[in-house]
């Protein structure tokens, strides 16, 4: 028997493969299917199953391909209703995997249909606990995503959740390894811990929310301090319930090499959005006005998905020679299937046509420390978990996930502002789309906040930042 965790850094997500004498499953494939065909290949192994904790937010899950490429059977928990062919497991449901067994547990809470799966061996030891997003380590999923679907309210989503912990989880062994859909970064939660697997055992020490005295406290506790969700979540679950196009399609649309002239053109169209995904620095440089910049080198699919929202968004992309068919596979893992061309040759297609360039007036911590006066403004938008452990003294949080509701604060006719992130990935974003929208008086702050503390600017005292 072998299980390989396929972690997907930039999602904060766990896809996993297990195989036995001959046959295999996948729990929650990633949208581009290919390199879990590949390993079955290599392993000569028949893709027997492929097994969802349930219909996922976040990302565009690869079932619907890989079943149909692979004749594999699409697995759910209970209560799930498929726009598609697939086997809804009854609780406690086994299904061989060579000689091991995977077990169904249905665990409501984060969503009415998550289930866990566990993985035994011939003897019937349990060994593993696929958790979904049910469990997380130092997290539990958060209860608030599918309220209107299960006709609940968050509080009473918690309760179910509580219920499937206390009731299904934690009597399990101690010794089983916990593999759960996503780690830190993800905002499927709130506190999760940047490793990917751990034993229960620890998780019942450690994780807060397998150690509430009763339901009252663990809903109070779970529901404490999350941020909204991102905007393009239910999109994604739409799509994983009810289909999508097949990845070669999308490719095929998405990859259109366009002239400058043409590009121009296309970006006239109504609503179209360009999305450049250099890296912050050339965008500064310079880029094409109006344009927004979500590099291709950070957590790009998520950061596309809070700030751009809409999955039917028409987008045109400049990208670094090369890169492009990254990108669109990048975009159509939450759903962003809707890619109508590339620049091509990349900007300097742009620049030697001759047509109007922008840039964004990016200055070092130094000289920041050099100008700035006590009265000036400055805008913070890292996350507030962030902000909490310390920030500048004069700054304000304004994070970059809920720019739609605090831009049009920012005046053009007040004096120039300060705007930094952790490190210049997001305040990047920030500048990019402050300027889409005309706002262009105010200075970006390279290597953020890890560079201003290193200058003499006046910081609060820092806190203990979270260990989970």
């Amino acid at each position: 028997m072998k299980i390989e965790q396929i972690y997907t850094g930039c999602l904060a997500q766990g896809a996993y493969y297990i195989h036995d004498s001959g046959e295999a499953a996948i729990i929650d494939p990633l949208r581009e299917v290919q390199s879990y065909i590949d390993r079955a290949q290599r392993d000569g192994v028949t893709i027997k199953y492929v097994f969802e904790t349930h219909f996922h937010a976040d990302f565009v899950s690869g079932h619907v391909d890989l079943a149909a490429r692979s004749n594999a059977t699409i697995v759910y928990g209970p209560t799930a209703n498929p726009g598609f062919a697939a086997y809804i497991a009854k609780d406690g449901e086994q299904f061989k995997i060579g000689s091991c067994t995977l077990r169904a547990i249905h665990t409501p809470g984060h969503t009415m249909e998550s289930t866990c799966f566990v993985l035994a061996d011939a003897s019937g030891k349990d060994l593993a606990l696929f958790s979904g997003d049910t469990l997380f380590l130092g997290d539990v999923g958060r209860p608030d995503l599918a309220q209107k679907a299960a006709h609940m309210t968050q509080e009473e989503l918690a309760g179910q959740l509580y219920d499937s912990l206390y009731s299904k989880i934690l009597p399990l062994a101690d010794d089983i390894m916990v593999y759960p859909a996503h780690g830190a970064g993800s905002a499927c939660g709130k506190n999760m811990m940047k490793e990917t697997q751990d034993l229960l055992g620890n998780q019942k020490q450690r994780n807060y929310a397998l150690n509430q005295p009763d339901k009252a406290t663990f809903i109070k506790s779970v529901l404490d301090g999350l941020m909204p969700p991102p905007v393009y979540f239910p999109h994604n679950v739409a799509l994983n319930k009810q289909g999508y196009k097949p990845m070669h399609q999308v490719l095929q649309e998405g990859l259109k090499p366009l002239s400058a002239d043409a590009f121009k053109s296309a970006a006239q169209q109504e609503n179209t959005v360009i999305l450049d995904t250099r890296n912050p620095a050339d965008f500064a440089k310079g880029h094409i006005p109006g344009s927004i910049q979500i590099g291709l080198s950070g957590e790009f699919a998520p950061w596309v998905g809070a700030l751009i929202g809409d999955v039917k968004q028409p987008l045109l992309l400049v990208c670094e020679p090369g890169t492009e068919t990254e990108v669109i596979t990048r975009l159509s893992r939450v759903g962003f299937d809707q890619v109508k061309g590339y620049l091509e040759t990349g900007i300097a297609a742009w620049k030697s046509s001759g047509f109007e360039m922008d840039i964004v007036n990016r200055i070092s911590a130094d000289q920041m420390q050099a100008q700035i006066t006590t009265t000036d403004t400055v805008i913070d938008v890292r996350r507030p978990s962030e902000y909490s452990v310390r920030h500048m003294s004069q700054s304000v949080l304004k994070p970059l996930d809920q720019i739609n509701s605090w831009f049009n604060t920012i005046h053009n006719n007040s004096k120039p502002f300060y705007l930094h992130c952790a490190g210049g990935y997001r305040s990047m974003m920030a500048a990019s789309i402050l300027k889409a929208r005309g706002i262009h008086d105010f200075f970006e702050i390279e290597g953020g906040f890890s560079a201003i503390s290193k200058t003499e600017l006046p910081l609060t005292q820092e806190l203990s930042a979270c260990t989970n």
